[in-house]
């Protein structure tokens, strides 16, 4: 299966809150192949379980997941991470590490960054970002 986007945090949650130009962005770039970065997954899971309805939280994250590949965090991952998290310091510009794993994940599996943002990944550099 071809993936050419990775899906951030937030428009996940645009789209269970039903944020309807989300939704109907992700329907038509599915055919092209949508990922979730593993680190994604984690900060979903927070809001799950912090939610008012736990189980109904976890039931729609988990009917997210039946047809979207998580990708993890390999050492090449890790590579470019290292080498982009190192020049941003060089530089005295700092991008949260959770946010710069996920552009890393774009990087190494050259995607595009599904994002609104823009802020947060517009330090790192060759990140392609598509933002609404």
């Amino acid at each position: 299966m071809k993936i050419s986007y990775l899906v951030d945090t937030d428009w996940v949650i645009d789209h269970f809150n039903k944020v309807e130009k989300t939704t109907q962005k992700l329907q038509q770039l599915r055919p092209d192949g949508i990922a979730l970065s593993v680190v994604s997954l984690a900060e979903l899971y927070e809001g799950v379980y912090y939610s008012r309805d736990q189980a109904k939280s976890e039931a729609v994250l988990k009917s997210l997941l039946v047809d979207l590949p998580v990708l993890g965090i390999d050492e090449e991952t890790c590579k470019v991470f290292g080498r982009q998290r190192g020049r941003l310091r060089q530089q005295g510009q700092v991008v949260s590490d959770f946010d710069l794993l996920i552009a890393s994940t774009c990087l190494q599996h050259e995607l595009t960054l599904l994002t609104n943002n823009r802020k947060h990944y517009e330090k790192v550099e060759r990140l392609t970002i598509l933002s609404m």
